[in-house]
């Protein structure tokens, strides 16, 4: 088995009324319960979407400095994520479409090395 991430760019989701949002949270729950009965389930959720609470931290000066933000200045910022156990990436894909249609945007599949 491999573990995989599937994940999302926030500036993918796009602008929705809070009624749209409220219609996809019972798809996306009922694809987290189809992954853990199928045994593939590692760990799913979406991130604070209030990026200046964001910090980094960084050691390559070779000491530790930790700072608010975000470490690359960009408009793009991850939003949320899920992690599943499969044997493949075929089976990475066919989960990663269930997220895709249940969530209404585009996800990103990568295998975790």
């Amino acid at each position: 088995m491999t573990q995989y991430i599937i994940c999302f760019n926030e500036h993918w989701v796009g602008d929705h009324r809070e009624e749209w949002f409220i219609r996809r949270g019972p798809l996306a729950k009922a694809v987290v319960e189809e992954m853990k009965n199928a045994g593939v389930y590692v760990f799913a959720g979406g991130l604070d979407e209030d990026i200046d609470k964001a910090f980094s931290a960084d050691t390559t000066s070779g000491t530790l400095e930790v700072t608010d933000g975000p470490f690359a200045v960009t408009e793009e910022f991850l939003g949320g994520l899920t992690i599943v156990d499969v044997a493949g990436d075929e089976a990475a894909k066919m989960w990663a479409g269930k997220v895709a249609e249940a969530c209404g945007w585009p996800q990103e599949v990568r295998r975790i090395g």
